[in-house]
Formats: structure tokens, C-alpha cells, sequence
């Protein structure tokens, strides 16, 4: 390095010495005489009560004071600073000059504009001098190794505002994870929507009635395990828990089930719906349907003559002995390909292939009785004789039917029945009441079948499929109509 260099660097360190050794010892200011001709530095007073008040409002706690201990302009009021009128051009405090303006209180301190010394490319030997200084001052600067209150303060006030921001965030989350997903948590708020989806009036009235079938669900036997039970002619032992892991809770795969029921959607459908493949809807809804069959089967739904008796409305005080009231219905169903099957199925009635089933309620409107699904060529009388309800009723017991079902020459007890209309002669006046009272209340049972048949998946033709039993179906929709619906003048179904 030549001579002229090394003067030039000899010179340019003494001259920045002085200022070098001017910081501002507040908490979170960088404050420094170095290149900076903008900003004054201030001594700690000489009075204890004053020097005490600076000391508390900067937050400096064991605090040792020296000659170099100084605290900038920009930590006072404008009103504080007297404009220099000596030739070195330095500001003056006023007398009791306090400083003020912090960070923590608010005040929002500007970045100072860069001289020009700064703003001149300077050698690079002489940067990395100057870094290395500012290094060592920026040490010298730690005047004590534990945290400052103001620090510390700051440090608090961010971190509660970060773990709110991040409460919120974990919410946000939470919300629109439940918006994605399709269960029964999505329309928990709304009864018009778990109205459409189950058939049930309300979330709380669909909540009753899980937690009556909640301490079953652990007996659940899967179909999936039934099968390779069946294929070892091993008996199928049920675990106390679920050994597997299942892709949903047990309540959404029971609203997966209600949703296929009700509304009737395709398995394709249900499993983007609920994100999972086809063949795990497929084995969810024949598991519950398998379930909720024994389930609610195990319930006897037939009430003895004094139960029956004791919820007879008043509008049957003229059929007192009443038991229960039947009727016939057909489900469509697909066109087997065999012409025995066909010539079994077909209804001339529906001029179309149908499953024909038996129902029977209560005069109070509670389903008690369902029969086999059967082909839809069989007449009612033989449905009748079929479906084995015969055998539970006694000589003291009615039976209300509509006039086309013939039942009257093979039982042996009362049955209500409207007469038919004779070519002949007129029907007499007794008659005439008679037969509108009984139609009157006969028509219970037939609201009773439409509203379980309002339910989506009796809608369409069945297909013949071997993954779920379509009886078992059948019966599950008429019991289930025993827990979803009210009484039935208060019809909420559209």
C-alpha cells in the first residue's frame, strides 16, 4: 500500500473517532454520530431527581452511567431543543428537559436521510473497516446481558397479537374444513337441510334418536367381515371396538345412509360427496341397513289390543274394536331378465314389474306392521294370507281395509270394509255414513305409505342388486317413519 494511501486512511479514521463514540443508549434506537451531522446526543443530567426521571422513562434498570452515556435529539420534544447559536453548531436542552418520545409509547421514529459520505461509493477495504468497527461498538453498546423492559414489553404485546392472529387462523380453518366435508356437522345449524337429507324435523330430533342406536354401533358387525367370516365357516365375533380404522364416524355414515335413503343419490354421487370411493358406500350403506333392520326389529312394533286401546283417538269411538288398518303398496322395480320372474313381478295394476309389500298401523298412525316384499302379481288377499299377520290377531280384534281388499271369508274376526256400490238398488243412508266414516279414517294408512315412500330411493326403479337386501331396506324406511314423523294432522311434508 503506498504512503499517500495509508496517510488517507489515517486521516479519514481520526476524523470519524470523535463521532464514532457518540450512541444513543435507548432500548431499540441505533442512533450514532457516525456520518450523521442531523442529530445532537445529550449527557445524563447532573441533578439525581432529574437523571432518576430520565432513567425511568427510557427503561434502563441497573443502569450504569458514564461520560459516553447519551441519549439523541429524537427522544425530545421540539419544544425541549434550543437551536444552536455557538459555532460548533450544536442544540441545547432546555433546563429540565425530560426525554419523551419512544417507540413503545407510539412514537414512530424516521429513518434519517444517509449523508453524503454514505451515498459516495467508498473503497471496499475501508467498508469492511467500518463493519467490523460498527460491529465492536454495536457490542460495546450491550450494556447489560438480561432483556429490557421495554423489550420485553413490546415482546409481549407481539406475541399475544400473534397467538390471536393464529386462533383466528385455526377458526378460519376449522370452518371452511367443515364447509368441505359433507356430514352431518355441515347442516347441523339448519333444520330445513337436515329435513331434506333424513327425514327427521329438526337436528335435535335426529340426535335423540342416535344417541338410542349410539350403544349398539359397537356391535356393528361390517359386511366386509361377515363375508370372510362366511367364506372360513367361521362365526363372525364381534370386537368391543373396531379393530380398523373407518374412512368416516359412525354419524356420518349413518347420515351417508339417510342421505341415500331420503334423497336417493347414487353411490357415484355419495362418495365424491363424502370423498371416498364407491365400494366403501356401497358397504356402508349394507352394513347399516343390516344394522338398523336388527336394530330396530328387535323392537316388537305389534301392540297388544289394550295398548292399541289406550292411544285410540276419539275419532274411532264408532270402531272402538279397532286393531289396525292395511293396506297394499308396490315399489317398481328393474325387469328381471328370466319370463318366469317377469310373469311373478308384473303388476297389471302399474302395468309394470313391482315389489308388493303389506303395512299396517295403529288408528294413532304408528307402523306395526310390514310383511315381505313379495312379486307384484300377487293379489291382496293372498298377500294377506302370506304375510303371516293373520296368526297375530284374536277374535276380539277389527281390521279396517279398503274395499278391494277381500279378506272376509278367510279370518275369522270383525273387518271394516266400505261395501260395494250396488247395480241393483241404491245403497241405503246407514251405509252410505258408514262407508264415508270408515274411508275417512282407512285414508291414515295411505298418508302413512306415502310418506314413507317420499322417501327418494322408492322414487325411481329398484335395481336388483346384490350388495343390500331391498327388504330390509323396505322395513327400515317404515320403522324409521315411526321416529322421524309427528302426529299426522301436522304434515310437514311436502
Amino acid at each position: 500500500m503506498s504512503v499517500r494511501r495509508k496517510v488517507f486512511k489515517t486521516v479519514h479514521f481520526q476524523r470519524q473517532e470523535k463521532k464514532y463514540s457518540e450512541h444513543c443508549c435507548v432500548p431499540l434506537c441505533s442512533a450514532s454520530s457516525k456520518f450523521n451531522g442531523v442529530l445532537s446526543f445529550h449527557s445524563f443530567p447532573t441533578q439525581s431527581d432529574l437523571r432518576k426521571r430520565w432513567l425511568i422513562n427510557i427503561r434502563r434498570d441497573d443502569f450504569t452511567l458514564t461520560t459516553h452515556t447519551k441519549v439523541c435529539s429524537r427522544h425530545f420534544a421540539t419544544d425541549q431543543l434550543i437551536e444552536p447559536t455557538t459555532p460548533d453548531g450544536r442544540r441545547r436542552l432546555i433546563k429540565g428537559a425530560v426525554p419523551t418520545l419512544f417507540e413503545w409509547n407510539g412514537f414512530k421514529v424516521e429513518p434519517l436521510r444517509r449523508s453524503v459520505w454514505e451515498r459516495t461509493e467508498r473503497p471496499t477495504e475501508l467498508v469492511h473497516l467500518e463493519e467490523q468497527e460498527e460491529q465492536g461498538l454495536s457490542n460495546d453498546h450491550d450494556y447489560c446481558s438480561v432483556p429490557e423492559p421495554s423489550a420485553l414489553d413490546m415482546s409481549a404485546s407481539a406475541a399475544e397479537d400473534l397467538c390471536k392472529e393464529v386462533e383466528d387462523l385455526r377458526k378460519e380453518i376449522q370452518e371452511l374444513r367443515v364447509q368441505r366435508e359433507f356430514g352431518l356437522q355441515r347442516f347441523a345449524g339448519s333444520d330445513t337441510d337436515i329435513r331434506f337429507y333424513t327425514r327427521f324435523p329438526s337436528y335435535d330430533h335426529l340426535m335423540a334418536f342416535w344417541f338410542l342406536i349410539e350403544p349398539c354401533i359397537y356391535k356393528m358387525v361390517r359386511v366386509s367381515r361377515a363375508k370372510s367370516a362366511a367364506k372360513r365357516n367361521e362365526e363372525v365375533v364381534t370386537p368391543a371396538r373396531s379393530s380398523t380404522r373407518q374412512l368416516l364416524q359412525p354419524i356420518d355414515e349413518f347420515f351417508l345412509f339417510l342421505v341415500f335413503l331420503s334423497v336417493g343419490l347414487k353411490e357415484r354421487d355419495l362418495a365424491h360427496r363424502f370423498n371416498i370411493h364407491q365400494s366403501t358406500v356401497s358397504r356402508i350403506i349394507a352394513t347399516w341397513t343390516s344394522f338398523l333392520a336388527t336394530a330396530l326389529g328387535s323392537q316388537c312394533i305389534w301392540l297388544m289390543r289394550a295398548e292399541v286401546q289406550a292411544y285410540l283417538p276419539e275419532e274411532f269411538k264408532d270402531f272402538p274394536d279397532t286393531q289396525v288398518i292395511l293396506d297394499c303398496t308396490e315399489l317398481r322395480c328393474q325387469t328381471p331378465s328370466s319370463p318366469l320372474l317377469q310373469s311373478e313381478m308384473y303388476s297389471s295394476y302399474n302395468s309394470h314389474c313391482t315389489m308388493k309389500a303389506l303395512v299396517g298401523i295403529a288408528p294413532h298412525g304408528a307402523v306395526t306392521f310390514i310383511s315381505d316384499l313379495y312379486g307384484g302379481s300377487i293379489s291382496d288377499k293372498e298377500l294377506f294370507k302370506q304375510s303371516g299377520i293373520a296368526e297375530k290377531l284374536t277374535e276380539d280384534m277389527a281390521v279396517m281395509v279398503d274395499k278391494g281388499f277381500l279378506i272376509s271369508d278367510c279370518c275369522k274376526y270383525k273387518v271394516y270394509c266400505p261395501p260395494f256400490l250396488s247395480k241393483q238398488k241404491q245403497m241405503p243412508a246407514y251405509q252410505v255414513k258408514e262407508t264415508q266414516a270408515i274411508a275417512r279414517l282407512r285414508v291414515h294408512v295411505e298418508r302413512v305409505i306415502r310418506r314413507i315412500k317420499q322417501n327418494k330411493l322408492f322414487d325411481g326403479i329398484i335395481t336388483l342388486s346384490h350388495v343390500y337386501n331391498i327388504n330390509q331396506l323396505f322395513a327400515v324406511a317404515c320403522m324409521l317413519s315411526n321416529y322421524q314423523n309427528t302426529a299426522l294432522v301436522k304434515k310437514w311434508v311436502k
